[in-house]
């Protein structure tokens, strides 16, 4: 299993892509690289669409050779073909994060913008408030609510590894902050969590307060993706019930971020965001 800093899910997509420029830069069809290759129009297809989750190294080379690349470029893609098929270190948690799961694209992501309504981000929680949230659900089995506490602590990994730690830039709804959820200690605690970890060189926090009124993503919480190798897309995941949506159109993932920089502005900045978060755990003590 690789460490944290490594996506199946992310290099899979970047062979994807990359065989596909070399299929047209080299000014072919899909059934044209497909047949002299010796691979079918829908198997090709789901290799540049990512949809094939293990691409045999017979299959790149053919294409490889078809597509002109030279020794150092085959072995390239050769690598990335084995990188695509290891497992993440999210695998352990597979029985809570499904296939395909945010966190496999927040192991390789460079920035990490979030906006959330209604609870802290998931990357910032505690674990007495994540316990608190999967209580406050639909299961009842307490092995597995810990199983999600555990893997939910596991993702924060990714903001405190010693090499190239991801940037998180959040912006929390006043609402998420004033939120009661697991008793006022339990909030105390998040609250003074996210005094501390705001701090970080690499973390941002900023406080969306409740004089902002309306603004452009109103009840839509959101993440947006990016990643370091130019191949790799940004890509934006939404929340839903039971799973989570993932959004790649170029159009559309261009006015999430462009959103996302309305909120920016909107919201107060990070000094004034942890005098704000202070200022609402200071309330919850007195209270």
């Amino acid at each position: 299993m690789r460490s944290p800093t490594y996506s199946p899910t992310v290099r899979r997509r970047r062979l994807g892509m990359q065989l596909r420029r070399m299929r047209e830069a080299a000014g072919l069809t899909g059934s044209e690289a497909g047949e002299r290759a010796g691979i079918s129009r829908a198997a090709l297809g789901k290799i540049e669409t990512a949809e094939t989750r293990r691409v045999p190294a017979r299959q790149v080379a053919a294409l490889a050779e078809v597509y002109g690349a030279t020794p150092a470029e085959t072995d390239a893609l050769r690598q990335l073909a084995a990188d695509a098929g290891e497992r993440g270190w999210w695998w352990k948690y597979r029985d809570v994060f499904g296939h395909d799961s945010l966190p496999d694209f927040e192991a390789e992501a460079s920035q990490i913008h979030t906006y959330e309504t209604a609870t802290i981000p998931g990357l910032l929680q505690i674990p007495e408030y994540a316990d608190a949230i999967f209580r406050g659900g639909p299961l009842t089995d307490l092995e597995h609510i810990q199983r999600q506490v555990e893997a939910r602590m596991a993702r924060r990994e990714i903001l405190h590894r010693h090499e190239r730690p991801t940037h998180l830039w959040a912006i929390i709804d006043e609402a998420a902050l004033r939120r009661p959820i697991g008793g006022p200690q339990v909030m105390r605690a998040q609250l003074e969590y996210l005094e501390r970890i705001g701090q970080y060189p690499n973390i941002d926090i900023q406080v969306l307060p409740f004089s902002v009124g309306a603004h452009p993503a109103l009840g839509i919480p959101y993440t947006v993706l990016e990643f370091p190798e130019p191949l790799d897309p940004t890509i934006v995941y939404t929340d839903a019930i039971g799973s989570g949506l993932f959004e790649e159109d170029p159009a559309e993932v261009a006015r999430y971020s462009t959103t996302f920089r309305h909120l920016q502005a909107s919201a107060s900045n990070t000094v004034e965001s942890a005098q704000i978060i202070a200022g609402i755990r200071e309330e919850s003590t007195a209270a």
